[in-house]
């Protein structure tokens, strides 16, 4: 299997660039999966269905399946931060691509997504300056990049180019996990 990291600030495009990626690697007839980091709280479940409530009730995993698909719900008793390693470990291992999102302190290589402004907010840094892992950039802005660069800048806004270099470059991206996963 084949890992990419999406980093970049909330807002920056990082869902619509793998959205955009998703489908040009499908194409090329790969199997895909996604790994997102999320905030505290979220929830994939609603209030009022059999899930929800077998959760409610105490539940510390709750499996639900059916002939298309399965989902895997699992609560911690006490907060827990799952590596992305550890959340890689629990893909299918037939997947060709794993895209993920977020996890910006990561040690896996991965694109940065970055915009020379964000609506109401002060500049932020680039990543791509000081972290080793930043292996390509995908602007909206490549002249406004804050430091010059020998890294791949991309358009943002062309899935076709980045997914086409994901592909021809595939062996860089090759994971190996960690001893202790």
């Amino acid at each position: 299997m084949k890992v990419i990291g999406f980093a970049g600030y909330s807002g920056a495009g990082k869902t619509t660039l793998v959205e955009r990626l998703i489908p040009v690697l499908r194409l090329h007839g790969l199997r895909v999966s996604v790994v997102k980091h999320a905030h505290h709280k979220f929830d994939i479940d609603h209030p009022g269905k059999d899930t929800w409530r077998h959760r409610e009730a105490g539940a510390f995993e709750v499996v639900v399946a059916s002939d298309r698909r399965l989902a895997l719900m699992r609560e911690f008793e006490q907060s827990a931060q799952m590596s992305v390693h550890q959340l890689i470990a629990e893909l299918d291992a037939g997947v060709d691509w794993v895209l993920v999102e977020g996890f910006k302190h990561s040690d896996l290589l991965k694109i940065e997504v970055w915009r020379a402004t964000m609506p109401d907010e002060p500049p932020r840094p680039a990543r791509y300056i000081a972290d080793e892992f930043v292996t390509a950039i995908a602007t909206d802005t490549p002249d406004g990049l804050p430091a010059p660069t020998q890294l791949l800048v991309f358009d943002l806004n062309d899935a076709e180019a980045i997914g086409q270099w994901l592909i021809d470059s595939g062996s860089r991206f090759e994971y190996k996990p960690p001893h202790d996963v």
